[in-house]
């Protein structure tokens, strides 16, 4: 039997890759060698902080897009990142994003920070999210990516901005969410709850087809990332997809007519597991003025729906 697997809290899709895990290639830039000038044993040395400098909390797939659009925006801007290895700091250097590791102490305090880690990594979810908060100064703004979980809706119904979320005690999941969500409106940051989307590996799925999808390319989601940073905005939640919510099924049959992928996957088997929603962030468009650039899967694909 194949598997489903689920790539990070806010799901997205990456070009190079429909049935594993995405690796989008990134844009060099050149490194600057003014880095956070702090050890894990001393405060002392901390570098200046630019108007525009960045901290990026887990800068993978979606910390690095936002890295590179931010950069774009602010040439002459710092960006950090902390991590919990050193495992991908020559990656994150090569990329000019200046790495550091969770556990260094430093009072170093930035005036933009996003949070991009997901809550496998950590028993403390909310106290990392607490943690970031405290090196934001408050200037800019803080931006904290969740999920679209905690929306009470699994009937394959519609769901916005505004859809009531699930009580706490419902789930381990959405109560992690949750209370995370609520370090980051206690700060005057900023949510954004994101679409989900499966990976599926060629076999069968012991899932039902018509449990609904949503979905945002990987460069969406940064680019609406970096708009809500720009906008300096304080304690609001906003929603990231594509508005073109679609069923397990016609996902993969829209793959199969693409005809670009040579993994064919057999179907799907389950008939009784939960449905998902529909969502739609049409109030989130507006606000910010925002548009994605993939306007759906099949356009993403270049096949009609």
């Amino acid at each position: 039997m194949g598997t489903i697997s689920c790539v990070s809290n806010f799901i997205f899709l990456s070009k190079n890759s429909i049935f594993k895990k995405p690796i989008p290639i990134f844009q060099s830039f050149n490194f600057s060698s003014s880095s956070l000038q702090v050890s894990a044993s001393s405060t002392s040395g901390k570098a200046m902080v630019g108007e525009n400098d960045l901290l990026i909390v887990g800068p993978g797939v979606l910390g690095r897009l936002v890295a590179e659009k931010w950069r774009e925006e602010h040439p002459g801007c710092q960006i950090y990142g902390q991590t919990v290895t050193t495992d991908h700091h020559n990656e994150l250097i090569s990329l000019g994003i200046n790495p550091f590791l969770k556990e260094t102490k430093t009072d170093q305090k930035f005036p933009y920070v996003i949070f991009c880690a997901p809550p496998s990594k950590t028993p403390d979810y909310a106290g990392d999210i607490r943690l970031a908060a405290s090196s934001w100064n408050g200037e800019g703004s803080f931006v904290f990516t969740s999920s679209s979980a905690p929306y009470d809706c699994n009937d394959n119904g519609p769901c916005d901005e505004d859809t009531p979320t699930v009580p706490i005690g419902r789930s381990p999941r959405t109560d992690t969410l949750l209370k995370a969500e609520k370090v980051v409106l206690e700060f005057d940051g900023c949510v954004v709850r994101g679409a989900h989307f499966y990976w599926l590996h060629k076999g069968t799925v012991d899932a039902r087809p018509d449990h609904i999808l949503n979905l945002i390319h990987y460069e969406d989601a940064a680019s609406l990332s970096v708009s809500i940073l720009k906008k300096k905005l304080r304690g609001r939640i906003f929603l990231g997809c594509d508005n073109h919510p679609l069923s397990r099924q016609e996902v993969m049959d829209l793959v199969d007519k693409s005809g670009k992928f040579d993994k064919k996957f057999q179907g799907f088997t389950g008939t009784s597991d939960p449905l998902g929603k529909k969502l739609n962030n049409s109030n989130t468009r507006k606000e910010l003025g925002w548009e994605p650039k993939y306007p759906s899967f099949a356009h993403f694909l270049g096949v009609s729906e």
